[in-house]
């Protein structure tokens, strides 16, 4: 189709051709079908060939339009206007501007194809222009400007025309210089040539004045309407704007001969003009134009340096790339230092890409066509999908081989390198990236047979470890039972020699059993064997067959088997001690509710009864702290055997932790037999043990819950741990056995103990203040702060219902610290509003003395909340002072060296033991309300409170008497020496409010009890 196109156009032209000389008549229709035909065949060849870039030959079109109506309008000034040979006219001003025209389009083709490089040839264009455009002046352009017949306007015009056949020779030797040889190139070639000879021919003429149409001058125009239109409809013109790898063309010597005699030119015209000694009125033109030819010149060395300081920068970049990739030693270090020498390479701060395509198969249109001189420029879109989206959003990618021609084996193209960025920084890099891309081969090819060295090594290594490997691997003839080849560890596990044997002989199976036991290990978990030696031992293996008869290179079955017999014994040990305690052998909580859950299913399908019965050392934790933990453990050892003692042989005995262990009662026959077990047990635990000659006690409490009353059997060991806590209240070495109201008392505690931590945190805790008063002189001495807690559905509780939940959850410990804080917040504020402002006293729980950081909390909170330290009281239990702790005893010097004092609370309600009054750091005790209540009443009581006090006063502590209710109770307490009390006669606990106005009471008001 595209031939009978082009073969049509030619023969148009032709007939068009010898028509306008046949039919002079018929001049002006057949010219402008001449011209406008050419620029219709410019337009149809850019819509039916798409060329890349369209506007070049848009250009040319339009300038062969101007051209044809510059024609059309000098024929009808003549025919029709009556004018012979009308110069200037309008035509003339269409014909100039179609040299602008045809510049713009030929500049637009030979840049766009070769990336703006060459410059040189460029420049090279210009001097011949410059050269040839001299000669143009003084024998065309001269004569024009001095001939006496030609008005302003002539001259201008008539020299517009030999600049502009300049610029067409300009343009053609541009052409000739950046664009590689084809067709459509050529055509363009003609075209120029022959407008060039036209249009210096029509000069002459206009000159002699005897310019005529229809003459053989038209022959030249014809010949260039009719190339420039074949050019564009030759398929070959898309070549021309196409991405290309321009490889900057060596100057041969013949080449700078021309250029030399150019530039000498205007020399060789003054010499002339010196040695003649004529002078010529073109002396300044030549001088201008010898300027010209000397800019040019020294432009042309200025860009020969440019060239070599790049050329040096990038040899520096390609060396340190070469130096990257000599050491890389895998693909993706080759990858990297290619991308660190395309930024090295291209200008800072040109946004590209880079990636590497090996020759593996993946990509094979990249390898389908590679040219033989190196890179090429092609389009991103028309690489393959993954590689394209490699490369980003650029247009043109330049392709680089990796090729070593004389490679020793393989493909010579090792793989691509593909740079993407833009078409004009590639034109500049692409013959330092062809000579990065052959410098990574040679890399890649280094690594490649690194690699293959490395395999053929590791076949040798592997050897090596198959002949000196711990595993046995073993080679089985396709019956599977005779022995072709054994490894050398074979002997170690099999203790003898296997090579030729049957394999079931040492194992000591029947062959059929082999068989099922090789297709057995021959999945992906492996399979235990038993192996026999001959002299008895029996090892343990682990072994895993492959079947690999059908393979040529080795023909049978091979076992691979691995001695596990000290793994295996290991996984046993702690198998036991996953499921055993470590201490006494016995069952720990996960296998004993294990068995718990066996032995209930095992009874529904009998009348049987399960128990399970939860016991707790009563004195443990005394054992443990007299004598230390190693003597406790022996304790627990020999209780775990008198356990099991006790029970019977189907029964399981457990050790749940710490001191509390457990027992499964299987099948029992009723739940009296069960109860009968922990009577049992009881007595035989109420016995004393002998340990390192000292006699201790072992004595339990026991918690029993059986399935009678819980007869799916969940919850069992929770229900006797519940039975187990009443017993433990009831006192020790008893039993009891679960009741279903024990389960909405915990219920109950569980909740309220929820509920608290849900007040401490929400601040739903309140505190009021009892007053502490002076009996002699009624002042209020101090108050003691109290909680409350505001329950949302019991409502106000006391702490007698909730410090002992608060106590066990270690509430207690922040809880106290909320009350030490607010207790103190408000001393403060009694401190602001009187003058001689009372102490504060706070109750202080075991747990939370012994908390970490008590007592560096204590003085924290005393300097932040701004009180004297004396006017704080802290009441401890005595029951804190019982273990001998030195750090319980630093802890209160510390405190009282601070100034912060501290009381016996309750006294007289624990051990009240003297000596520790003597030695403990204390400041004062309080009486409990047990013996203040009843003194008036009982002289013994009276004697005893009297005593108590006067042993007080004798070691130097104060005395408060807590729970005066009555007049007569606080006059005794006054008599006896008691200095300070409290109770409901003074007043009951008070608000922060209440206690405020409390202190403006009078003392006479105070002491009466009002």
């Amino acid at each position: 189709m595209r031939d009978r196109v082009m073969l049509a156009y030619a023969v148009g032209m032709f007939v068009l051709g010898g028509a306008f000389y046949a039919l002079p008549s018929a001049h002006v229709v057949i010219w402008s079908l001449i011209g406008f035909g050419a620029a219709a065949a410019i337009l149809f060849g850019v819509w039916r060939n798409r060329p890349r870039r369209r506007a070049p030959w848009l250009w040319l079109a339009l300038a062969l339009t101007t051209f044809c109506a510059g024609d059309f309008a000098y024929e009808m000034l003549v025919r029709y206007g009556g004018q012979q040979n009308p110069f200037p006219s309008i035509s003339d001003f269409l014909y100039l501007i179609t040299f602008v025209f045809l510049g713009i389009g030929v500049f637009g083709l030979t840049r766009s194809g070769s990336g703006g490089q060459n410059r040189s040839a460029a420049l090279d264009a210009m001097i011949v222009t410059v050269a040839i455009g001299l000669l143009g002046w003084l024998y065309l352009i001269g004569p024009r400007l001095t001939a006496p017949d030609l008005t302003t306007l002539q001259r201008f015009i008539s020299i517009g025309y030999p600049l502009g056949d300049l610029v067409l020779l300009l343009v053609g030797v541009r052409l000739v210089t950046a664009i590689r040889p084809n067709p459509s190139s050529v055509l363009l070639l003609v075209g120029l040539g022959g407008t060039l000879t036209a249009d210096v021919l029509y000069g002459l003429a206009q000159l002699k004045g005897d310019w005529a149409t229809g003459g053989p001058v038209d022959i030249g125009w014809i010949v260039f309407y009719a190339c420039w239109g074949a050019a564009a409809l030759h398929p070959s013109m898309v070549q021309l704007t196409e991405p290309r790898a321009v490889r900057p063309r060596q100057m041969g010597v013949r080449r700078q001969l021309w250029l030399s005699l150019l530039v000498l030119i205007p020399l060789v015209l003054l010499l002339v003009e010196t040695i003649t000694g004529q002078s010529s009125e073109y002396d300044v033109v030549i001088v201008v134009f010898l300027g010209a030819t000397f800019v040019l010149a020294l432009v042309r060395l200025f860009g020969v340096i440019n060239s070599y300081r790049r050329n040096t920068l990038r040899g520096r970049g390609i060396r340190e790339a070469g130096s990257a990739l000599l050491s890389a030693t895998s693909t993706a270090e080759v990858e990297s230092a290619l991308r660190l020498a395309a930024a090295q390479l291209l200008a800072p701060g040109t946004p590209h890409r880079v990636h590497v395509v090996m020759n593996d198969g993946s990509a094979p249109d990249l390898f389908a066509r590679q040219p033989a001189d190196g890179a090429r420029l092609a389009y991103t879109r028309t690489l393959p999908p993954d590689v394209a989206a490699a490369l980003g959003d650029f247009e043109i990618t330049l392709i680089c081989p990796m090729g070593l021609p004389e490679r020793f084996s393989g493909e010579p193209t090792i793989g691509v390198l593909l740079v993407a960025a833009d078409e004009m920084a590639l034109g500049q890099i692409q013959i330092s990236m062809e000579l990065v891309a052959a410098q990574a081969a040679l890399a890649m090819e280094r690594i490649l047979l690194g690699a293959e060295v490395a395999r053929r090594t590791s076949e040798e290594y592997f050897r090596t470890l198959v002949q000196n490997t711990t595993d046995v691997i073993l080679i089985l003839e396709p019956d599977g039972d005779h022995i072709r080849y054994a490894s050398p560890s074979a002997r170690t596990v099999f203790g003898t020699d296997l090579a030729g044997v049957r394999l079931s002989e040492r194992l000591a199976v029947p062959e059929a059993d082999l068989a099922r036991m090789l297709a057995q290990c021959g999945g992906d978990v492996p399979a235990d064997w038993t192996v026999r030696r001959p002299d008895g031992i029996e090892v343990q293996v682990e072994a895993s067959c492959r079947d690999l008869r059908t393979d040529p290179t080795v023909g049978g079955l091979v076992l691979t088997m691995r001695d596990v017999t000290d793994q295996r014994r290991l996984q046993a040990e702690l198998t036991f001690l996953a499921f055993h305690d470590a201490l006494t052998g016995l069952a720990n909580r996960v296998l004993f509710n294990d068995r718990i859950r066996a032995a209930v299913a095992a009874a529904q399908d009998t009348d049987d009864i399960v128990g399970v019965l939860f016991l707790d050392l009563d004195d443990f934790k005394i054992v443990n702290d007299t004598f230390g933990h190693e003597y406790g453990d022996r304790l627990l050892l020999e209780v775990s055997r008198r356990l099991t003692m006790t029970l019977r042989p189907q029964d399981t005995a457990a050790r749940i932790g710490g001191d509390e262990f457990a027992a499964l009662i299987g099948d029992a026959p009723s739940v009296e037999a069960i109860d009968q077990i922990a009577e049992r047990i009881i007595e035989a635990l109420a016995e004393p043990f002998t340990i390192d000659e000292r006699v201790v006690s072992g004595r339990a409490s026991i918690g029993v819950a059986t399935s009678a009353d819980n007869p799916d059997g969940q919850d069992l060991l929770r229900q006797a741990d519940l039975a187990l806590y009443v017993a433990k209240n009831a006192g020790k070495g008893q039993w009891r056995r679960y009741d279903p109201s024990l389960h909405t008392a915990m219920v109950r505690r569980l909740e309220l103990r929820a509920a608290l931590d849900e007040a401490v945190a929400a601040g739903a805790l309140t505190l009021e203040y009892q007053p502490i008063v002076d009996l002699r002189s009624g002042l209020t001495a101090g108050f003691e702060a109290l909680v409350r807690w505001e329950h949302p559905e019991r409502g106000r509780l006391l702490p007698d219902n909730f410090i002992e939940v608060a106590e066990e959850s270690g509430l207690i410990v922040p809880m106290g610290t909320w009350v030490l804080r607010q207790a103190l917040a408000e001393a403060a504020a009694w401190q602001r509003a009187t003058r001689d402002a009372p102490y504060v006293s706070i109750n202080v729980s075991v747990h939370q003395f012994r908390s970490p950081g008590f007592v560096a909390g204590v003085r924290r909170a005393v300097a932040d909340a701004g009180v004297p330290p004396d006017r704080l009281l802290l009441e401890i239990t005595e029951s804190l002072l019982l273990r001998d702790d030195d750090q319980i005893w630093d802890d209160l010097v510390e405190l009282r060296r601070a100034g912060i004092r501290v009381a016996i609370d309750d006294f007289g309600t624990g051990y009240s033991s003297l000596s520790y009054l003597r030695h403990v750091p204390l400041d004062a005790l309080k009486i409990d309300r047990l013996f203040t209540s009843t003194i008036a009443s009982s002289g013994q009581q009276a004697v005893l409170v009297d005593g108590i006090i006067r042993l007080a006063q004798t070691l130097g502590l104060q005395v408060i008497a807590e729970g005066i209710e009555r007049p007569s109770e606080r006059d005794m307490l006054a008599r006896f020496g008691c200095r300070y009390g409290q109770g409901f006669l003074f007043s009951p606990p008070l608000s922060a409010e209440q206690a405020l106005e409390w202190l403006t009471a009078t003392p006479a008001t105070v002491l009466s009890g009002r």
